[in-house]
């Protein structure tokens, strides 16, 4: 048996959707299917919950453009009157109710992280009622099943919960091994579960990946494919990189590091539940299914070349702490990670020193950041700067750490371009080195690092 997950893109239209349907009856063994919300639904939702306080109207601007745009696909690909009519009957009955919590929202001014969270899953409920009967439509048995009714369970984190493994190998089988059992498709709402008192917890967004990893875990899958619009991890973005290659083979850990590093085709979380049992991972292309993608397995494939791939993160902000003595005092670091964990800001790296530390965070959360750490300028702190005009770039590759001369030949080709490396971080990791550089410098940095390792490699 094996878990097959859809994001948005491969349910956006009813091109999408024919290609979907084409891959679902090519797969002769079981499957369970993890579904994403119909892309743009998640992006409207989170609109609407910023202008709900403020005006009714958006409400309704919202709720209209959901129905309308899941009536259309309905259409556009079931001619059964009757099976089209049911379904909009469900569909109606999950929107009247997201309509009944918005106007809450709207009516009290007040969101907490539980309302949001409930607020949020409705993309994911809408989509796997619609999925079910189109490809019931199209032949392919189906019922749909919602995370939080079958024994998704997770931590308290209402924003960014974490699945609690054990349970949910325990509960979730059956629920799923019954329908599997009848020929029946299981379609599994991605993106949230429920804590142990049944309240709705979203895994964060972009997090599909991650609920179709941890479905697999629960059910011991064979493996688990994630069907996208791209062909797999490359040895570098496209857009910077035109002539970046398919990468064919990474370990959970290399994947782990491009997609914590950046590589947006694989939340970073994805791997954490498949490395028990060693499930293998497939990223695969919707519209070009011929092509095998990017395996992701326990075993690490040292290459000649030993980088495998270049990425970069855009969206960091580097927080300074600096004062005489920050990196000897004992608790420090410990202090500013509680004090911005208060705020919900998580750290993606830190590179001390004896008088900084640099912390490297999630842009949108510099400002926030900033002001939360104001209060430890007691003497010891002098200064707390944010530097919102710099990226991280990674190499990423097995073998990376053990082979003599290596970063030289990294920092050389960059030094080559003329740029400046803000910081470095080496050693941290078995697999990935990176470093920071202005703004400007991205592409450039990039497109050196990348000739320098893939120059000879063949398209």
């Amino acid at each position: 048996m094996k878990v097959l997950k859809f994001g948005g893109a491969s349910l956006k239209d009813k091109a999408a959707y024919k290609e979907t349907i084409r891959i679902l009856k090519t797969e002769k063994e079981p499957k369970v299917l993890v579904l994403s919300a119909i892309y743009g639904i998640t992006d409207w939702l989170e609109t609407t919950i910023r202008a709900a306080r403020h005006s009714e109207q958006s409400i309704e601007n919202t709720t209209t453009r959901i129905r309308a745009w899941h009536a259309k696909l309905l259409t556009d690909l079931v001619s059964d009157p009757t099976m089209i009519a049911d379904c909009m009957n469900e569909l109606e009955e999950r929107v009247q109710k997201l309509e009944r919590l918005l106007y809450g929202l709207a009516y009290t001014e007040e969101m907490t992280p539980q309302l949001y969270a409930l607020i949020m899953s409705f993309g994911e409920r809408l989509s796997v009622i619609l999925s079910a009967t189109i490809f019931q439509a199209h032949g392919i048995p189906a019922q749909y099943l919602e995370s939080d009714r079958i024994g998704i369970v997770t931590n308290d984190f209402f924003t960014s919960a974490t699945a609690i493994l054990p349970v949910i190998r325990k509960k979730l089988p059956s629920h799923v091994k019954p329908l599997l059992e009848k020929g029946i498709t299981p379609l599994i709402t991605g993106f949230f579960g429920a804590n142990k008192d049944g309240k709705v917890t979203l895994f964060g967004r972009n997090s599909s990946d991650y609920s179709a990893a941890v479905i697999a875990h629960g059910l011991r899958a064979d493996s688990l494919e994630i069907w996208k619009d791209v062909d797999g991890f490359m040895s570098a973005d496209p857009k910077l990189v035109p002539e970046s290659t398919l990468i064919e083979k990474l370990s959970y850990y290399e994947a782990a590091e491009l997609s914590y590093f950046g590589a947006k085709i694989l939340h970073p979380r994805t791997v954490e539940p498949l490395i028990h049992d060693s499930i293998p991972l497939i990223i695969r292309n919707i519209y070009r299914p011929d092509i095998p993608g990017t395996e992701i397995c326990a075993n690490e494939i040292v290459k000649k070349t030993i980088i495998k791939s270049v990425a970069y993160n855009k969206n960091i902000s580097v927080l300074r702490i600096k004062g005489p003595g920050v990196g000897y005092k004992p608790g420090v670091i410990s202090e500013i990670g509680t004090r911005l964990a208060t705020c919900g800001i998580n750290i993606y790296s830190i590179i001390t020193s004896q008088t900084c530390i640099n912390l490297l965070i999630d842009r949108k959360d510099s400002k926030v950041g900033y002001k939360a750490l104001q209060v430890l300028k007691d003497g010891l702190i002098e200064t707390i700067e944010h530097c919102d005009d710099e990226v991280v770039v990674a190499a990423v590759g097995a073998g990376l750490k053990q082979t003599p001369g290596l970063a030289a030949k990294i920092f050389n080709a960059i030094a080559a371009q003329q740029i400046n490396i803000e910081m470095i971080s080496l050693g941290a990791s078995d697999v990935a080195t990176y470093f920071i550089v202005k703004d400007p410098c991205l592409i450039p940095a990039v497109n050196a690092l990348h000739t320098a390792f893939f120059a000879n490699v063949k398209k």
